[in-house]
């Protein structure tokens, strides 16, 4: 460490003019002190070639998070069979639903326009004083490069903020793990705070309820049903003490009973399911075709553990989903989009962000 770098205590730096009291000529400049809000959302791939999508595979397929079986069984496995095959049906489903326009996957282009819309409200309520940021727990941006980036903006203070309303081991846990991670490659090191699940918050369950009754209104022929599918985990994790299961069930008691709903008209199911595993169940795409051959033939389905659409619903709840339903005898099949940059669903995560702020800031 130098003469100088041994002589810049922080409560020394000018606010907003990047230089410290009495510090030498030749010290390195320093940002102003700001505190970060890093949002983060599970990943996407750069693009849908074979490639783009292997590389992505790898990452999210290789988290023992996600896949917690022992390496030596899994990784063969995976780099001989399944990284061969699934990266061109993968892209596949990914060139259906890309953004041609951008470039870029339905995930990236939401989740940076409701960056834009954080920031804007945390503009508002801190001025200057907050630096709002995204990154991916798989692909880019990743985790460590935007921590990295910014801890060189001055923010000594991160908030970090999963998107996840429910929380669950392969999503929240990994995230904060790839966090942490990040933290520990920096020299100055950062204060650190994480936003637990928000599954039960008012406003997050009110800004579903207005998603819903906008539905409804648009709809002559109201649905009979309304399925809130969650992504599915393995039955295993639940016994072995992952909440996840507990709270999806709570979001949708939570929103029947906002929409002053009886019993019976909406239903927990979960999709996405992957292995011979037994997973958490009813699984939607089996249960939408049970529902049809029941009798039921208008149906709505909403996706309450996602913050923005992406692959697991714009392609497998619209696509996949959407036939097993009308192939079993269905008529009318309503997918209800995922809350987005939606204003009420913008105004709870920064309530949520203000309160987890709370000590650092006013």
């Amino acid at each position: 460490m130098t003469d100088a770098a041994a002589r810049c205590p922080a409560h020394m730096i000018q606010p907003g003019q990047g230089r410290l009291r009495h510090a030498p000529a030749d010290h390195p400049p320093v940002a102003q002190t700001r505190v970060g809000v890093l949002i983060a959302n599970l990943g996407t791939p750069d693009n849908y070639d074979y490639w783009s999508m292997r590389r992505y595979l790898n990452e999210f397929l290789s988290d023992k998070r996600v896949i917690d079986i022992a390496s030596w069984k899994w990784q063969p496995l995976l780099q001989l069979i399944i990284l061969t095959k699934r990266p061109f049906t993968s892209g596949a489903n990914y060139k259906s639903i890309w953004n041609h326009d951008k470039g870029e996957s339905p995930l990236m282009t939401i989740t940076r326009d409701q960056t834009a819309a954080l920031a804007k409200r945390m503009q508002a309520q801190f001025g200057d004083s907050v630096m709002v940021d995204f990154c991916m727990r798989y692909g880019n941006p990743s985790t460590p490069d935007v921590v990295r980036r910014m801890v060189a903006a001055g923010c000594e203070k991160i908030l970090f903020f999963p998107l996840y309303p429910q929380y669950a081991g392969a999503t929240t846990a990994t995230a904060n793990d790839r966090f942490f991670s990040a933290l520990m490659q920096e020299k100055w090191q950062p204060a650190a705070r994480t936003v637990p699940a928000y599954f039960d918050n008012p406003q997050y369950i009110d800004a579903l309820a207005q998603s819903v009754e906008r539905a409804w209104s648009a709809l002559e022929h109201k649905p009979e049903l309304l399925l809130a599918s969650y992504h599915g985990m393995p039955q295993r994790y639940l016994t072995e003490g992952d909440p996840y299961h507990c709270q999806c069930q709570k979001t949708t008691r939570l929103l029947r009973e906002r929409l002053g709903w009886d019993e019976g008209m909406i239903e927990t199911t979960f999709q996405s399911v992957f292995g011979r595993e037994e997973w958490l169940r009813p699984y939607t795409v089996q249960h939408v075709a049970r529902l049809a051959q029941s009798g039921i033939k208008r149906l709505a389905v909403i996706a309450p553990a996602f913050a923005a659409d992406c692959i697991e619903t714009l392609e497998e709840i619209q696509g996949e989903i959407r036939e097993a339903f009308e192939h079993a005898g269905g008529e009318s099949f309503t997918y209800i989009p995922c809350l987005n940059d939606d204003a009420a669903h913008m105004d709870a995560l920064a309530a949520i962000v203000a309160e987890n702020l709370r000590g650092w800031l006013g």
